[in-house]
């Protein structure tokens, strides 16, 4: 592959094809635009003609970007030149590949053809994360594929296993996709996503009196009307998940290879996603508040050099399961993880004697004091502003009780509160720091503590009147970030100087009275951290913060 090759040529019918959504609005607006008295002959003369100049425009520009386009692959380096004004040459070695996407719409599909995007993380943010051969054939794609993924764990002969997926797509998790705070704002996202379609045509519902009676409809007859929009509201959101459910996870399947995961799905559009094991730096078990009442969790990698999810696109690229079962999405959390990982799986696991599988450590009182005194307060305050601004402007009879929504809604901001607070968590697995926060979008990460490059230690006035701290673990992939929210001072430290002893534990002091006697297990003294040699951390404190252009002894420079 050495020589320098073009994108497929099939590419140009791909284009003619769908030039049919230029084609479309553009005739759309002319029949509109056209004046009556002209004769039928002329109109559609004028509408062919315009249809013709799209395609022709379309085709020309697909052309020049063919003629302008070229790539290369080396034994050392991805290179590609393209670009019709302006010439870029870009060129990634090939260790920096971090990842390969191949995608195939519907138009592509049928004509053989798919879009390979390859992560490199050369930047944070941006384009440029990303460098992408559109299109290819699928044969050279997959062989492509292939080749820039070869080298991370798997030998030339060995041949991809596929026999026993991680996951493959039951059609009864479908229950679970309208868990979601969208389905019951569907209709107004079918209204949003008509609005420019409608724009264009030169619809306006305002203008054309439509909006002005259905209000007048909705005013006269309340009670008949406001529950009939709801419910046909809830209907378009439920059928709008389910259908994006099914074109976007149908045929689903998460497999692994040697050295590397891939997943498949999409029922139109065909996306197949290859991720290197070796770039993988944990897993996320995702739980929103509704998905998690219905007994559902998706996972997600935690892995450096993924893209950014783009504006078509339905989930996050580094989602790896659609909303499934909590106890199955727990499984494959610990497949991907690769060992037994505290807190993924639902109820903890039995294990071998020597070996128990324990739950996540709760965290004190004070988390949860620290949010039910934050959701009193704001409560009150909010209900305090509101009802100032309805004395001050005289606010006619129904606003002028607006101040009682936030006391309505105390109950309920205080079992997130609860929940919240209840579901705070750590754990050191036998890889894994394991951080779980959250009630109305949970996360339970699973961070590999080969990655964590940095600690970031942290408390507020508040938190430090209730001895908690936030220790955060800074890490080259997902968020960058994950924290370990509200944890006790001793907690915290000693997790962080258990996870990684050099990293943190050369800045720890632990005070003298108190220690227990050597030989004393920490099992046996609580609040007590040990750092992996045994050593206590007991009544833990920062002694020193570490200068940031020196490593820690030990590890490398990332």
């Amino acid at each position: 592959m050495t020589a320098w090759r073009s994108l497929h040529p099939r590419s140009l019918a791909a284009s003619a094809v769908m030039s049919t959504t230029i084609v479309v609005p553009v005739v759309a607006v002319l029949i509109r635009a056209l004046p009556g008295d002209w004769p039928v002959a002329a109109r559609t003369g004028v509408i062919a003609g315009a249809a013709v100049l799209v395609v022709a425009g379309v085709l020309v520009f697909d052309l020049a970007r063919l003629r302008t386009t070229a790539w290369r692959l080396t034994d050392e380096r991805l290179e590609l030149r393209s670009g019709i004004a302006f010439r870029t040459h870009r060129s990634v070695p090939r260790d920096r590949v971090r990842s390969v996407d191949l995608t195939a719409d519907p138009v592509r599909r049928l004509l053989g053809l798919a879009v390979v995007k390859i992560g490199t993380g050369e930047h944070a943010s941006g384009e440029r994360t990303t460098l992408t051969l559109d299109p290819l054939s699928r044969r050279e794609a997959e062989e492509l594929r292939g080749v820039l993924l070869r080298g991370s764990g798997e030998e030339p002969g060995d041949a991809p296993s596929r026999d026993v997926p991680l996951a493959e797509l039951d059609w009864s998790w479908l229950r679970l996709a309208p868990l979601t705070v969208w389905t019951a704002a569907g209709g107004v996202l079918i209204m949003g996503i008509a609005y420019k379609p409608l724009d264009a045509l030169g619809v306006d519902l305002a203008e054309s009196g439509a909006a002005a009676e259905l209000w007048d409809w909705v005013t006269t007859r309340p009670w008949f009307a406001v529950p009939l929009l709801l419910a046909v509201n809830v209907l378009a959101g439920l059928a709008g998940a389910v259908a994006t459910f099914a074109t976007a996870w149908g045929r689903y399947r998460l497999e692994r290879e040697p050295g590397r995961l891939r997943l498949s799905r999409g029922l139109l559009t065909a996306r197949s996603l290859t991720l290197e094991e070796r770039r993988l730096r944990g897993v996320e078990l995702t739980e929103p508040l509704l998905l998690r009442l219905g007994g559902g969790a998706r996972v997600k990698a935690v892995a450096t050099g993924l893209r950014k999810k783009e504006e078509n696109e339905a989930d996050d690229v580094a989602m790896l399961t659609p909303p499934m079962p909590r106890e199955a999405a727990g499984r494959v959390a610990e497949q991907v993880a690769g060992a037994a990982t505290p807190g993924l799986l639902s109820s903890p696991a039995p294990g071998p004697p020597s070996h128990p599988r324990p739950g996540l450590r709760p965290h004190p009182r004070a988390a949860m004091t620290r949010r039910l005194r934050a959701t009193v307060l704001s409560t009150a305050f909010l209900a305090a502003v509101t009802a100032a601004a309805a004395w001050s402007w005289s606010w006619p009879s129904p606003w002028a009780w607006s101040w009682t929504l936030p006391v309505l809604a105390l109950p309920f901001t205080l079992w997130l509160a609860v929940d919240a607070a209840r579901g705070l968590g750590h754990a050191l697995g036998e890889r894994h720091l394991v951080t779980r926060a959250g009630s109305v979008a949970r996360r339970t990460v699973a961070l590999d503590r080969g990655g964590i490059v940095g600690w970031t230690v942290s408390e507020s006035y508040f938190q430090r009147r209730l001895g908690l701290i936030t220790v955060s673990a800074t890490t080259a992939a997902g968020d960058g970030h994950y924290d370990v929210l509200d944890a006790s001072t001793e907690d915290g430290l000693g997790l962080a100087a258990r996870a990684v002893p050099d990293l943190l534990g050369p800045f720890l002091r632990t005070p003298g009275p108190g220690t227990p006697a050597p030989g004393t297990p920490a099992s046996a003294t609580p609040g007590l951290a040990t750092t992996e040699a045994g050593t206590p951390v007991s009544g833990a404190r920062l002694t020193r913060l570490p200068d940031p252009r020196t490593p820690p002894a030990g590890r490398p420079v990332p």
